[in-house]
């Protein structure tokens, strides 16, 4: 029980110094800047209360930008805009760390100090980012789901003698979201002076929708090549509007082995938390007795295993 014990609080020590670590160099440099700022500008706003909240994670957020960029991947700004949360990073690095700190305060006062402290507060440290993906695959869907009209009336605006632009201002005006954000949000950096094409990039990552990629693909093709734009938004408009039939289709034929496969992953886990929350005593001896924790690894094994054969075969990609 003693190296449980040390363990966990060594754990705790490790995540409380990294983060230390990481916010203050960056700090004290922005603090410099700041200064620098304020002493060559007269008319700078004093900070808001948001903003005084916020500053002590804005260092963890640029951080993490930075390093998911290098990664290729996405920085925490454009997962919070695909998921069209109006929230800056350090508003979310801010949202994580008060569930860390929710997670560990919880399971503290409740089991006392041990493992489920570094679990709870791990597994609350996630929930928020696992809202922002539900997020996104909702707006995700919502937007696949206005592809086809969207690409029929733009292409009957263009029928109709108005430019692309035109055309694009035009549908926005007469759709709703999140189409018509995107559009929008299309109109007005074309404004400002952007090019049509890295307009159109700019919003197809924005929404990371591969239909989206394929006509925008299509428009950049036909602004270089030539060709009747209307005719080819048709013909596209035609294809997207099968491929949500089909993907409609299969998702009806596995609904059932769907719901089987999450019924039999949470079940268990689900019936644990319930006898462990309950009864403590009567489930404590999964986690302290060897042959206990060797069962739960191997529960934890075979569900993780099972629920990915499950979701391969009912996946299918249109």
């Amino acid at each position: 029980m003693l190296d449980i014990v040390l363990f966990s609080a060594l754990a705790a020590a490790g995540v409380l110094i990294a983060c230390i670590a990481l916010a203050l160099p960056r700090r004290v440099h922005e603090a410099d800047e700041l200064n620098k700022v304020i002493a060559t500008t007269t008319d700078l706003r004093p900070p808001t209360i948001r903003q005084r909240v916020t500053q002590p994670f804005e260092a963890l957020a640029d951080r993490s930008s930075q390093r998911r960029r290098l990664n290729g991947g996405l920085t925490l700004g454009e997962h919070l805009i695909r998921a069209n949360l109006k929230w800056r990073p350090s508003e979310f690095v801010m949202i994580q760390v008060a569930f860390l700190i929710g997670g560990a305060l919880i399971s503290l006062l409740r089991f006392g100090f041990g493992p489920q402290f570094v679990i709870s507060a791990v597994g609350a440290y996630l929930v928020p980012m696992r809202y922002v993906r539900y997020r996104q695959a909702r707006r995700l869907k919502a937007l696949s789901r206005q592809l086809p009209d969207t690409l029929s009336l733009l292409s009957n605006a263009l029928k109709a003698g108005l430019s692309l632009p035109q055309a694009m201002e035009t549908v926005a005006s007469n759709t709703v979201a999140p189409i018509a954000d995107e559009l929008s949000r299309v109109i007005r950096e074309m404004n400002i002076g952007s090019a049509t094409e890295r307009a159109l990039m700019n919003m197809v990552r924005r929404t990371g929708s591969e239909d989206l990629d394929l006509i925008v693909t299509a428009i950049t093709i036909q602004a270089s090549v030539g060709g009747n734009l209307a005719r080819i938004l048709d013909s596209i408009s035609h294809t997207i509007r099968q491929r949500v039939h089909i993907k409609g289709q299969i998702s009806a034929m596995t609904a059932q082995a769907r719901a089987s496969g999450w019924v039999i992953t949470l079940l268990p886990v689900i019936v644990a938390t319930i006898l462990y929350f309950i009864t403590p005593t009567y489930f404590r001896a999964m986690f302290q007795d060897r042959l206990g924790i060797e069962l739960l690894i191997v529960a934890v094994l075979s569900v993780a295993i099972g629920n990915f054969f499950i979701r391969r075969i009912v996946n299918f990609r249109v």
